[in-house]
């Protein structure tokens, strides 16, 4: 079975001027090829798990998507290269978590290397869903 886990630090933005720190995992697994598993406050006595697209994750690093529940944006240090990017999760209650990128850059490639992008559907028997829909 393929695995990988991030597990750091990231910031949870209360308000503008109040920010905690807390910490997070990311988890992949190749027998889910779409998603990635963002857990916030592993730390805590409840963590707040997501289920996100492993893509939404990857082209928010570089630009604002999403919508609805869960959307992300870069955030860029002074010489203009990406040096955090922010998600915000929940609707009508929203939690905005600002997370380095260098740490997700390198473990997303990881999961790419597991999976390429574009293939994570090789290997799926359509004719065994097809019957389960019957």
């Amino acid at each position: 079975m393929k695995k990988c886990h991030l597990v750091l630090e990231i910031t949870h933005w209360v308000s503008s001027e109040l920010d905690l720190s807390l910490q997070c995992e990311f988890s992949y697994d190749a027998q889910d090829p779409l998603a990635v598993t963002l857990v916030l406050g592993t730390a805590g006595v409840r963590p707040v798990t997501w289920i996100l697209s492993r893509d939404l994750l990857a082209e928010g690093m570089t630009a604002r998507v999403g919508d609805g529940d869960v959307t992300f944006w870069p955030m860029h240090a002074y010489d203009g290269e990406p040096s955090s990017f922010c998600v915000r999760v929940g609707n009508p209650q929203r939690a905005v978590f600002e997370i380095p990128a260098e740490p997700v850059v390198t473990w997303l490639a990881r999961t790419y290397d597991m999976v390429p992008r574009g293939t994570e559907m090789d290997g799926v028997d359509w004719d065994e869903w097809a019957q389960l829909a019957e």
